[in-house]
């Protein structure tokens, strides 16, 4: 993707073309420009790697530069198929990867695949999401951050279900308390970027191979508590952006003024290719500080 970016005084304005040819006018001045890398499914088969670097590289070499990335989730490629030297392997390759060819800073939410659930494993200290998030360096599954003038709120969406047999989206009691809190504790006059795996509001699971008018949403494919999180949104008009990843396909949705984007897949359908029609590819997001923003989804 070329960038052009056409600066012109017009009596205090500013007109840009910021990302893939889209203008707006605006008199805000750029805050931040991130990158949301979601779905690497990163491991040492179908030419992932030499891939990957690719995608770094690409993001690495947009103008203006990239201030941080943010990942959505699915780090490697499944903590949960796999036996622990090949989890093992698979995490040096991505601490390895990203210490050789990455030079921003990270931050990262938790996939499913990132959460450690075989059945036969359930007695070890690192079951569950403590193995993945002592690699991230995570003392929390679910934290915020400000930058650039903006709130990052990075929350913990992916969850066993009542079954303990395989995971579900939603918040639970306690981290949506403190969400509210969060936002509550937030001026009204900082906006707001949220970043979950598991979409809290997606039209993309309303598309099935061969199959017409399914249109049945399982409880893994998008948050299942979203109705009460998307109140919470609507008391804090200061809630801007919400990012997801999880169903390798892009789409946006605005509802309540509120943007959620679900930007793809960083491996397409698995490194074999476009997901449907989303090719493999990354979020491309310029935030200003008056809380507007402008996105494109970068195949690189």
């Amino acid at each position: 993707m070329k960038r052009r970016t056409l600066l012109r005084n017009m009596g205090g304005l500013l007109l840009t073309a910021p990302l893939a040819g889209r203008s707006i006018i605006t008199g805000s001045k750029p805050a931040l420009r991130i990158a949301h890398l979601t779905d690497i499914h990163l491991k040492d088969k179908w030419d992932a790697p030499r891939r990957f670097i690719k995608c770094l590289h690409h993001v690495q070499a947009q103008s203006p530069k990239v201030d941080l990335v943010l990942n959505g989730g699915d780090v490697v490629f499944d903590m949960n198929k796999e036996n622990m030297d090949t989890i093992n392997a698979q995490w040096k390759l991505m601490k390895d990867t990203l210490a050789a060819d990455c030079s921003l800073p990270v931050h990262y939410t938790l996939g499913n695949h990132d959460i450690w659930w075989n059945e036969d494993d359930k007695g070890q200290a690192i079951y569950g999401k403590k193995y993945s998030m002592d690699k991230l360096g995570l003392s929390s599954p679910y934290y915020s951050f400000n930058k650039g003038g903006w709130k990052f709120i990075i929350l913990d969406s992916v969850h066993l279900d009542i079954d303990n047999t395989w995971y579900i989206g939603k918040l639970g009691d306690e981290q949506m308390n403190w969400l509210k809190t969060e936002l509550e504790n937030t001026p009204a006059t900082t906006p707001v970027l949220v970043m979950t795996h598991i979409p809290i509001l997606s039209a993309t699971n309303l598309i099935e191979d061969d199959t017409v008018n399914r249109w049945t949403l399982l409880g893994g494919d998008m948050m299942t508590d979203n109705a009460k999180i998307i109140r919470l949104f609507y008391q804090h008009p200061n809630v801007k952006l919400c990012l997801s990843g999880h169903i390798h396909l892009r789409d946006k949705v605005v509802y309540n003024n509120v943007t959620y984007l679900c930007n793809g897949a960083v491996s397409g359908a698995w490194w074999e290719g476009n997901k449907r029609e989303t090719a493999p590819g990354y979020g491309l997001i310029d935030l200003y500080a008056d809380g507007t923003f402008t996105e494109a989804y970068v195949n690189y």
